[in-house]
């Protein structure tokens, strides 16, 4: 008889405490929202409206056009030469190289610098500071850096090269992407690094006790117990790279300019809007831009949570 009275009081108890903690949740999230409103999403609508003009940038209040930014003789898409603009097409084509070949890289270069850190060797913090040291500098410093580097008549790598007997290379313009690469790759990969140590170093150490004891190959014991463990937070890492470098602006302006061979999407949209003044034109591009960012991220987290539902 006592428990069956002692029930209904636990029960609304629990329940009075659920009530307060999502009272609690949204007390702590409301003003998180509201800022999110204000600098996220208020500048996503203004920018999808003005996509839907024709406004010019000494005319922002432009007329209503409907699609034809996106759609038609000039718009993106379906111009009467093709299914898409040729500049667009070249702009999401060197993003989208860029993304891949770029993310791709710094993920097996900064795995190979987190395992090397997360080791025992003296000077190891020393090591650890002087890794992070590209990460600190700001992107257009180092890009106007690396372009000084690797001016082919008085830059260092140049000048070294002339040294050992080669030819100067004029990096920038015979290999405009492959420069862009490089600067991005140095300077990015120790964020990777630092995001895939912070895993490492959550790892159970009795799991590499006992492939020692039992004599396992450290190579097997990396593809067996270490990649997997840490597959969740490489998958963080990878996509907040990849969303990064689908954006990328700063350190290809810097380096080569909105020359056709390297342009960004967002190079494009600078170019409409400030070059060209097209305002309107320019908001379709990054409308685009954001759709593309979107759907990137919802595929690769889609694959990452697949992946890990095989892995359990």
């Amino acid at each position: 008889m006592v428990k069956t009275l002692e029930r209904p009081a636990q029960k609304t108890s629990a329940t009075g405490l659920a009530r307060q903690r999502r009272r609690s949740a949204v007390a702590f999230l409301a003003p998180m929202v509201v800022v999110l409103v204000l600098v996220a999403f208020a500048p996503l609508a203004r920018s999808l409206w003005l996509s839907l003009t024709d406004a010019r940038i000494d005319n922002l209040s432009g007329q209503f056009v409907g699609l034809s930014n996106y759609v038609g003789a000039y718009g993106l898409f379906f111009t009467g030469d093709g299914w898409i603009d040729p500049r667009w097409a070249t702009a999401v084509g060197n993003t989208l190289r860029f993304a891949v070949v770029s993310v791709s890289i710094e993920t097996v270069l900064a795995l190979a610098v987190a395992l090397m850190l997360d080791t025992e060797f003296r000077g190891r913090s020393l090591v650890t500071a002087a890794v992070l040291v590209p990460w600190a500098v700001p992107t257009v410093v180092s890009a106007k850096l690396w372009d000084w580097m690797l001016q082919q008549q008085f830059g260092v790598v140049n000048l070294a090269l002339a040294q050992l007997g080669f030819e100067r290379i004029a990096f920038t313009t015979e290999y405009p992407m492959w420069s862009v690469v490089l600067v991005d790759v140095w300077k990015t990969t120790p964020f990777m690094a630092l995001l895939i140590l912070a895993a490492l170093k959550m790892l159970p150490r009795d799991c590499y006790e006992a492939a020692r004891v039992d004599g396992v190959h450290p190579v097997k014991v990396f593809l067996r117990v270490t990649l997997p463990l840490i597959r969740p937070a490489l998958a963080v890492a990878v996509i907040f790279r990849l969303l990064d470098a689908l954006r990328v602006f700063d350190v290809i302006y810097v380096l080569t300019g909105s020359t056709e061979s390297t342009i960004s999407m967002s190079g494009f949209v600078r170019d409409q809007m400030i070059e060209n003044g097209d305002v309107g034109l320019g908001s379709a591009a990054s409308t685009v831009l954001f759709v593309v960012i979107a759907a990137c991220t919802l595929v690769y987290m889609k694959a990452a949570r697949v992946r890990a539902g095989e892995g359990t």
